[in-house]
């Protein structure tokens, strides 16, 4: 009998290793047991399995409220109507944050005497990513939001843990004459559906203009003269209208409508987080949103490649069925590799670069890499068919372009200057197709004897 060939099944990521909740997910009938104000919101199914209505507000609210207090020792609460938030999601974007902050991509920042330092972006009643934080890592931050019921709600939920109140500072952002309000609405309205319960397709629903944010500050006005932060995060308003907050009946988590709503939904919120940031620059080591619509992920990443940053980071949080993205950036120039002794002695270096988004190949990596050295006065030959990038750079080239000296680089010499000279290093990069998001990036000195070598 013929074989039959088994489908090869995608992988989906999961939840973040160090998310409590990674091995353990909440336990609904030992909560029910002890907690007697959430043993009403318990039912078990037909194989005896404990769930709860996700379309009830109030089961939800409490099931956050026994989380934050079974498993983080955090006094919480929120009014109905307002965003209500999920545990183990906001628990994957601060561990995040966390692996940004530990890596080695752009050197680290003392400012803040080594005290991690961040910014939360309309923290909402429920002030959950500033809680989180500062009882998971013991960081500091800065939450802002507008209206005075989450201002009001958010000091509560700090004062009452005074363990980590000193931590977290609550700053209220001045609305200017543009700020919308809804027509008719009340801000505690609440919505059929937050973020989390929004299908994981995104509701790739097309915009019919490309609208601009016309709201409150956001970063600047908001982040004072001087100030400095490793990062800010945000949560953004997902959504351009009510109808479409409410398109998901599934879930219930509340939310008003400055938690849900702005002209333009993510898209235009998070730009105009990225256009403050090309204003304040390096006043955050790194600038990070969660983003509902993968299409909207592409969007912004163009957007941030036009703006100059120096690194930009995805990763996609999983939470059941539910999937958003996460997406960083950077204008803190990226951390110098030395070359030691030992791998100048190599004919041929090689290294991998992973989690290239799939859409991107050897040839886009090639003509980047050729962009960087024609742009620094380099002679450059690319042979598209073979994937090989052929460079020839003077002594002064070189110097300059390890020291980041574009403007020294200009001034040195011409490419034809770099043609003619009989001293210059020549070497070639090739760049291979491993899998879809994975490369082979290989470089080979042409010619050993060059005095540069």
């Amino acid at each position: 009998m013929p074989s039959k060939k088994r489908r090869r099944k995608e992988e989906r990521p999961k939840i973040h290793p160090k998310n409590k909740y990674s091995d353990n997910p909440p336990d609904f009938a030992l909560l029910a047991s002890l907690y007697p104000t959430f043993k009403p919101f318990v039912f078990y199914t037909r194989e005896g399995r404990p769930r709860i209505d996700w379309t009830d507000f109030n089961a939800t609210r409490e099931l956050t409220r026994v989380l934050l207090l079974h498993d983080h020792n955090l006094h919480w609460w929120i009014p109905h109507g307002q965003l209500c938030p999920t545990v183990p999601n906001r628990s994957n974007y601060i561990h995040w944050i966390e692996d940004l902050l530990s890596s080695h991509i752009i050197p680290r920042d003392n400012t803040n005497g080594g005290n991690v330092r961040g910014f939360d972006i309309g923290t909402g009643a429920n002030c959950i990513y500033p809680l989180l934080g500062a009882s998971l890592l013991g960081w500091s931050f800065v939450a802002s939001d507008m209206t005075d019921v989450a201002i009001e709600w958010a000091e509560r939920n700090v004062k009452n843990n005074p363990n980590i109140s000193e931590l977290i500072e609550i700053r209220k952002v001045k609305c200017s004459q543009n700020t919308l309000s809804p027509e008719g609405l009340s801000g505690e309205s609440s919505y059929s559906e937050e973020r989390e319960g929004l299908p994981s397709s995104s509701l790739d629903i097309s915009a019919s203009e490309d609208k601009s944010y016309y709201g409150p500050a956001i970063l600047v006005e908001v982040v004072r003269d001087g100030e400095t932060f490793d990062f800010c995060m945000c949560n953004p308003p997902f959504f351009e209208s009510f109808e479409e907050a409410g398109l998901n009946p599934k879930t219930s988590c509340g939310g008003t409508y400055e938690e849900m709503v702005c002209p333009g939904g993510e898209k235009a919120f998070i730009t105009r987080i990225i256009e403050d940031s090309v204003v304040l620059k390096q006043s955050f080591r790194w600038y990070t949103s969660m983003v509902g619509r993968k299409v909207n992920l592409k969007f912004l990443v163009s957007k941030l490649r036009e703006v100059g940053v120096t690194v930009v980071k995805t990763t996609e949080f999983v939470q059941g069925k539910t999937c958003r993205w996460g997406l960083a950036w950077s204008f803190v120039p990226p951390a110098k590799k030395i070359v030691t002794p030992h791998v100048t002695e190599k004919n041929i270096l090689s290294f991998m670069l992973e989690g290239i988004q799939r859409q991107f190949g050897a040839i886009h990596v090639l003509q980047s890499v050729e962009s960087f050295f024609l742009a620094g006065g380099a002679s450059c030959k690319l042979n598209a068919s073979s994937f090989v990038l052929d460079i020839t750079a003077s002594a002064d080239h070189c110097n300059a372009l390890l020291n980041n000296d574009v403007k020294y680089i200009d001034e040195v010499a011409s490419c034809s200057n770099v043609q003619e000279a009989p001293s210059n290093l020549c070497f070639r990069i090739l760049v291979f197709q491993q899998i879809p998001g994975t490369l082979l990036v290989k470089g080979s000195l042409q010619h050993r004897d060059s005095a540069l070598s």
